[in-house]
């Protein structure tokens, strides 16, 4: 039970008063071309969000904000030809480019609910023994060798609909050959900055302990205390869904609840399984909050004498994407949703945590892991790691997750602070 609440123990908050901030940043002079635009869903023109975008051929890749936005930064050295838009429930579609930046495009996809009505995929007899399958394949379906990956961090704390920080960072992720454990995976923070910070006058700041260390801990396919492994199967109950696609390829759907209770509260939610290889490609699920003391114990680390706190959502999404025959941790996202009010106070405050992590190129061989020293800490939090400060080209030729509207303007509030 104690390793597990450790892993669970990734949502964990700190929320302590505010304090003071280092610097660290770096450049980046590779020459690149932009892409950006809008994705959009071809039969309503819904704006798609979390839609993965990528290079064919390439380790390149990025995502749409939940406005469907994004801004796609491709090195000339890739000498690319054509770009790639995937998402669940949709067919993929690529788009040729040629090397010049192509501004404010608007792309579509087309959902493939009426193929999957004539699309009849052989369903096993038994879920579990579906899932306990994709699992042992694992060592198969991942990545057997040592990689370095370079990803776009971001976690952001809203208190009601007021942004109270916005931090970002590029990051380098080492991550051991899948079948081995995640206890020698390290994040290292490349540079970063906090476009907006909690003032000392707020009478409660909210820090994210090891929020870039998400990549390593939320990985459940290396890491799967934080679900499930073969052992602990039996305590959840699963059920077959409506199959869907992902990147033109068939997938299994499975749901799952707990079905038991144990001292430390469990998750429900939905795998995608892809039904070729049995990879796993998606992940949603949700802690279970019907007990919430135990879910307070999980994902609380300190709070200050009177406060009161109530967790209302924990959610996760984790992706993979298949390049090679082999799947690659994709993105992942975290949104933490909860409340807090001091004793004799009538009404509480509403706050959401939200982190997210996109992998947006990967090292060639051979990779060396990151030195302990310059690795982040767990117990870190990355608000006090970066300076609050605004440069509109600090970051180059690294790829992002474009801002959402609301993310723009809470920073164009800093931005007037600097001029």
């Amino acid at each position: 039970m104690e390793t597990r609440m450790k892993r669970i123990g990734i949502a964990a908050l700190l929320i302590v008063l505010f304090s003071g901030v280092m610097n660290i940043s770096a450049g980046d002079d590779e020459k690149y071309f932009t892409v950006s635009g809008v994705v959009k869903d071809k039969s309503n023109r819904k704006k798609l969000e979390y839609v993965n975008i990528s290079v064919p051929g390439s380790n390149l890749s990025s995502i749409t904000n939940e406005e469907g936005a994004f801004t796609l930064k491709i090195k000339d050295s890739i000498r690319a030809k054509e770009i790639e838009f995937s998402r669940i429930g949709y067919f993929s579609t690529t788009v040729p480019i040629n090397g010049k930046d192509l501004s404010d495009q608007t792309f579509y996809l087309t959902p493939n609910e009426s193929q999957l009505k004539e699309v009849v995929i052989e369903s096993w007899d038994n879920p579990v023994e579906l899932v306990k399958e994709a699992l042992r394949r694992v060592a198969s379906n991942y990545s057997n060798k040592p990689d370095l990956f370079t990803g776009f961090y971001r976690e952001t704390v809203q208190k009601r609909k007021k942004f109270i920080n916005i931090t970002e960072a590029v990051i380098h992720i080492y991550k051991s050959p899948y079948p081995e454990n995640i206890d020698i995976d390290r994040v290292q923070i490349f540079k970063g900055r906090n476009l907006v910070t909690t003032k000392v006058s707020d009478t409660l700041a909210v820090k994210l302990l090891g929020g870039p260390n998400l990549s390593i801990y939320a990985d459940i396919v290396k890491n799967p205390d934080i679900l499930f492994d073969e052992e602990s199967l039996y305590n959840f109950s699963f059920k077959m869904e409506n199959p869907e696609f992902l990147d033109n390829r068939q997938q299994y759907a499975v749901s799952f609840v707990p079905a038991v209770t144990l001292p430390y509260p469990l998750y429900y939610g939905k795998l995608y399984i892809d039904k070729e290889t049995l990879a796993f490609t998606r992940a949603e699920f949700y802690l279970d909050l019907k007990d919430r003391i135990k879910a307070t114990q999980a994902i609380l680390r300190k709070k200050p004498t009177g406060l009161r706190f109530r967790p209302d959502e924990v959610l996760f999404v984790v992706s993979y994407k298949q390049r090679d025959g082999i799947s690659y941790l994709n993105y992942i996202r975290n949104e933490l949703k909860f409340k807090c009010d001091w004793q004799r106070k009538l009404f509480a405050t509403n706050y959401t945590v939200l982190s997210e992590m996109v992998v947006t190129e990967s090292q060639e061989d051979p990779v060396s892991n990151i030195p302990r020293k310059e690795s982040f800490n767990k117990n870190e939090s990355l608000s006090d790691k970066v300076t609050s400060f605004y440069d509109d080209n600090f970051w180059g030729a690294y790829n992002i997750i474009e801002p959402t509207e609301s993310l723009e303007s809470a920073v164009n509030k800093l931005k007037k602070e600097y001029k």
